[in-house]
């Protein structure tokens, strides 16, 4: 039983490092949704389903797990944004092959309020707008994939 305490604390610790997260935060507050992400969590994760770690021994993952779910209710509440803005420097896209995927597919115009906007020099970033048009949230979108876009923003905004 130590052992397997030790397992789970030891994860933790790995896990903050990859993360750079602070390892005296992982029992406390909500990660961000991008922390979340990277730890292969949806953000659309219902809390009910961290529960069902323990049916396939994966009880270790249960903090990260609890820090990443909404409860159904929350689920039910969750706030779109009016718009997003997805910056992007046209020369650098090549480098981000999963995020030109998305840019140059027909999927943006699937989402109401999202723009494609071309900065010279940026790396990708997504910026969720509120409806006053201010930013509300601002991501790196370097590692993601196209799916991941995608489904981000099937959970952020409207779709057409």
């Amino acid at each position: 039983m130590a052992a397997a305490a030790e397992l789970a604390a030891l994860v933790r610790c790995w896990l903050c490092l990859l993360l750079g997260l602070p390892a005296i935060n992982v029992y406390g507050a909500q990660l961000s949704s991008e922390a979340c992400r990277e730890l292969g969590f949806s953000s659309n994760l219902l809390c009910s389903s961290c529960n069902l770690l323990g049916q396939f021994n994966l009880n270790q993952l249960d903090p990260f797990c609890r820090q990443c779910c909404q409860e159904e209710a929350q689920l039910e509440t969750r706030k779109l944004y009016a718009g997003a803005v997805l910056e992007v420097c046209g020369c650098k896209l090549g480098r981000f092959p999963q995020v030109q995927a998305f840019v140059r597919s027909d999927k943006p115009k699937l989402f109401r309020g999202l723009q494609i906007k071309y900065v010279r020099g940026s790396d990708p970033v997504l910026k969720l707008l509120d409806d006053s048009g201010n930013i509300a949230e601002e991501l790196s979108i370097l590692k993601w994939n196209t799916d991941s876009v995608e489904e981000f923003l099937s959970e952020k905004l409207e779709r057409l």
